[in-house]
């Protein structure tokens, strides 16, 4: 071939075979170096550019894995034919816009979001190295069980029956891709169910999972104890999704003589279960954790869901189910053709992050540090005259605040917004009918948020909230 120039940057920009693959990849796309020419050796390549001979292997190892060049025994490298190799368009030019697209909410400094957690005390270095050792296990090549790694899967009904007094086998537990595909896979198991009944107000994520299934939803109120079993009786519904340890958005624990109640139900039909959706019982700041709901059912009823998302991060994407024997037998027999939707190496990942402690120690720094944020954010609450009444303080990651206040829900958002506050309205919560609060109420979320962040914007919302126009009215 002609001589071709590569001028290498040792010491600036990427990594020398980089260089390389990158100069020569743009050549052969811009017809500089047609089909069929003959590239250098990598002996005379490496020579000329005074590189070692693997930097410039690394190079032609990289465009032959692309298609860019094929390797011929005895002859060399020869540049392929590219018309059938696709690539990426250049991006188009586009005017400036703001950020926000695809009906994503802009960013606002101080967001009082329920769903954020403290990512500052994740122990970063601790998951790198797992995850780089994970990388090189040659059993993650492997198909795996469709279930979910056994090892993973063992560990976790170790820690559930210790944590949560959940009694279960690894044979009973489905790994998935985040509790939106385990309801999807369940409502399949089911098949012709008939009606589904949820609490109100309810966790609406879960809500258009279901309706979007086909199923028909009904919703049943709530008092201070959580559902009103005599009211889902009059449903007529065989399944029911709740949230005994801490009901979302409300933050209600659901006391004994209500589980009893509920599993009483249950019992009273053939084919009536449960759903317990236990996504943040980790985080309890007053009393001991009450045991799920599943360690309490003799009979089989128990659909028991738990998730990652915020004891490690909800981008994790990493949720588990355990199936009562009965189902996860049929499960096995209906629907044990699907693989995991989870990747091997992220289970392993979790697996030996557990597996080693690092998981105990991290919830155990993560209750303090959360209760450290509830108790400052109570502190900045106390004494405000725009506060009814305060909700939902023993567990989670955030308070359900009842308002004195003559602006509306949506008023009091839009407000908020153009002093740099998001706050969480519980109208959208709510299905059938008007909320069952008397005052406008909002979820103040303290996960994500920094102190001093915390601390601004809870001064701005109350110089907000004692504006004349905002009329804070009398307690009722």
């Amino acid at each position: 071939m002609k001589e071709l120039l590569i001028s290498l940057q040792p010491d600036e920009g990427p990594a020398l075979y980089e260089q390389i693959y990158q100069t020569l990849r743009n050549e052969i796309e811009g017809g500089r170096i047609p089909c069929g020419e003959r590239l250098p050796s990598t002996r005379l390549m490496a020579k000329n550019l005074s590189v070692s001979r693997s930097t410039v292997e690394l190079a032609y190892d990289q465009l032959t894995s692309e298609g860019y060049i094929e390797p011929k025994a005895g002859s060399g490298f020869f540049v392929c034919d590219l018309s059938n190799l696709y690539t990426l368009p250049a991006p188009r030019e586009t005017k400036e816009r703001e950020p926000e697209t695809d009906g994503q909410a802009k960013t606002l400094p101080f967001d009082f979001s329920p769903y954020d957690i403290d990512a500052e005390h994740f122990p970063f270095q601790i998951w790198k190295k797992i995850n780089k050792e994970v990388l090189v296990d040659e059993e993650l090549l492997s198909s795996g069980d469709s279930l979910g790694d056994i090892r993973f899967r063992r560990i976790l009904c170790d820690y559930l029956y210790h944590a949560r007094n959940v009694d279960c086998t690894p044979e009973q537990m489905i790994i998935g891709a985040g509790n939106e595909y385990l309801l999807l896979i369940l409502m399949q198991l089911f098949g012709n169910l008939g009606r589904v009944a949820m609490e109100r107000p309810t966790y609406m994520k879960a809500y258009q999972v279901l309706d979007q299934t086909g199923v028909e939803l009904v919703t049943v109120s709530m008092d201070e104890d959580g559902i009103c079993v005599e009211e889902l009786e009059r449903t007529g519904a065989n399944l029911v999704y709740v949230m005994p340890s801490h009901q979302f958005p409300l933050g209600t624990v659901m006391p004994l003589r209500r589980r009893q109640e509920l599993l009483a139900w249950a019992g009273k039909g053939e084919d009536r279960y449960i759903i317990e959706d236990d996504h943040d019982s980790e985080f309890r700041y007053i009393g001991k954790p009450i045991p799920a709901l599943q360690s309490r059912d003799a009979d089989g009823r128990v659909i028991y869901l738990g998730t990652f998302s915020k004891s490690i991060s909800p981008s994790l994407r990493m949720s588990y189910m355990v199936l009562p024997p009965k189902l996860a037998k049929r499960y096995q027999e209906k629907l044990g053709f699907y693989s995991s939707t989870v990747a091997a190496t992220q289970q392993r990942l979790v697996c030996r992050f557990m597996e080693e402690g690092h998981f105990e120690r991290h919830l155990n720094r993560m209750r303090g540090v959360y209760k450290a944020k509830r108790d400052f954010l109570l502190h900045l609450l106390k004494g405000k005259k725009w506060i009814h009444t305060i909700l939902g303080d023993n567990a989670g990651l955030h308070l359900v605040i009842e308002l004195n206040t003559a602006l509306t829900e949506q008023e009091l958002l839009e407000k908020a917004e153009k002093k740099g506050i998001r706050l969480y309205g519980t109208n959208d919560y709510f299905t059938e009918g008007d909320s069952c609060f008397s005052h406008v109420t909002i979820l103040l979320g303290y996960g994500g948020l920094a102190l001093d962040a915390m601390e601004e914007g809870i001064r701005r919302l109350d110089l907000l909230l004692t504006e004349p126009d905002a009329n804070a009215r009398s307690v009722i």
